[in-house]
């Protein structure tokens, strides 16, 4: 009867202990790891914006623990170069991060790491998309005018035309040549004349009187 007794006071009290047992078995590792989480930020994941704002806010759900390299926020372009000007700052439950002011159209990448208000970091990332760029363009110097293209066009240049060399049988080397070389060379045909007739005259007149003188010695 005792020991009927005792076995229904105690089965309470197991009961209750089992239930504290399986309580800390399924919530004490959810209430361990239930670390700060991201509730809003802006831009929004998966939205689209017309220009990449000037900053980057992350929103989490308790005050964030600040220190050197407590809280790192990248954002990276389609390209995966970075557009992030200068360090993230903390207040609170609030992360900024500055971007730059130039920046592409297409996909953008924010991979955030904060240290929670239980000591324990967390991170995580998402995907927000540009319409417009904000790249600076420059633009194109204008081709110059037809009018002011012929005032300030260079002089043409003439072609030095070759000069052609005079040969012997060349007519031109007749006609630049000096008149006095040809008077020379008429007075020299003259003279040369002169002189073959002078000598055909006088040995005509030796012929002549060559007999005469031998008829006049045989006549001795």
């Amino acid at each position: 009867m005792q020991t009927t007794i005792l076995r229904r006071s105690t089965a309470p009290l197991a009961l209750a202990a089992a239930l504290l047992a399986a309580f800390l078995v399924l919530f004490a590792p959810l209430s361990a790891s239930a670390h700060d989480a991201l509730t809003a930020s802006s831009p929004e994941a998966d939205s689209t914006v017309d220009v990449l704002p000037a900053e980057i806010t992350l929103t989490f759900s308790a005050d964030l623990i600040t220190g050197e390299g407590a809280t790192e926020v990248q954002v990276t372009d389609a390209a995966g170069t970075p557009v992030t000007d200068g360090a993230a700052v903390t207040e609170g439950p609030t992360v900024t991060q500055p971007l730059v002011a130039e920046a592409e159209a297409g996909a953008y990448r924010v991979v955030w790491k904060v240290v929670s208000s239980d000591g324990h970091p967390t991170s995580g990332e998402y995907f927000f998309t540009v319409t417009n760029s904000t790249m600076a363009t420059t633009e194109p110097t204008p081709a110059p005018t037809e009018s002011a293209s012929s005032s300030f066009a260079p002089a043409p240049t003439a072609t030095p035309t070759a000069t052609p060399t005079l040969t012997a049988d060349d007519p031109a080397d007749t006609a630049s040549s000096p008149a006095w070389i040809w008077i020379l060379v008429v007075l020299g045909i003259l003279v040369i004349a002169a002189g073959i007739t002078l000598a055909v005259i006088l040995s005509r007149r030796r012929r002549s009187a060559s007999p005469a003188g031998s008829d006049d010695s045989a006549a001795r």
